[in-house]
């Protein structure tokens, strides 16, 4: 199942939240966040971001990846072990900036499946996670890397406040533990 949400529209974040409660069933484990990203280019940012707001909204859950200590998708080969290790029968949610058609730039993806980061660079990288966060930035291209370097930092920002509040609106609503920045 696949939910698409743009984030100028201002129920994108309950939208979403909607979505991740018919991902997540009552009464499970809160999910673990990971958020995959770099703070060394504007559009690729978006997990980076999504992790330090998540964290500051007191979010009642683990938090990987935030702006402090950023999870990039070189990493993500042993993350997907590391997690299901450590939080056995928790949901991970995967928050990944993402390139796509030019209409899309600006839209919100909840997807059912695991996320692939780095796959609009063409790098081929494991999966992670049961549940994909995407927020489409930039324009996918033979330069997509160059792009994310020229992506507005106003959009990113806009995208991961609206992440954020679905997430934590989200997890409020499941069995809470406290946030844990890693």
């Amino acid at each position: 199942m696949e939910y698409a949400f743009h984030f100028h529209n201002t129920m994108a974040a309950t939208g979403m939240m909607m979505a991740l409660k018919r991902m997540l069933p009552a009464g499970e484990k809160p999910p673990v966040v990971l958020c995959i990203g770099s703070d060394l280019a504007v559009g690729d940012s978006l997990g980076p971001l999504t992790g330090t707001l998540l964290c500051r909204a007191g979010f009642p859950g683990f938090v990987y990846g935030t702006l402090k200590t950023p999870v990039t998708a070189k990493e993500v080969r042993y993350l997907d072990p590391f997690l299901r290790k450590t939080h056995p029968g928790s949901k991970i949610i995967a928050v990944d900036a993402a390139v796509g058609e030019e209409r899309d730039i600006g839209l919100l993806k909840v997807l059912d499946a695991p996320l692939r980061p780095g796959s609009g660079a063409n790098k081929r990288l494991g999966k992670v996670g049961d549940i994909s966060v995407l927020g489409i930035v930039a324009r996918k291209s033979p330069f997509s890397y160059s792009l994310l370097n020229l992506t507005r930092l106003n959009m990113v920002f806009a995208m991961a406040e609206a992440v954020s509040s679905a997430l934590t609106d989200t997890a409020f609503a499941l069995p809470a533990v406290d946030c844990v920045n890693f």
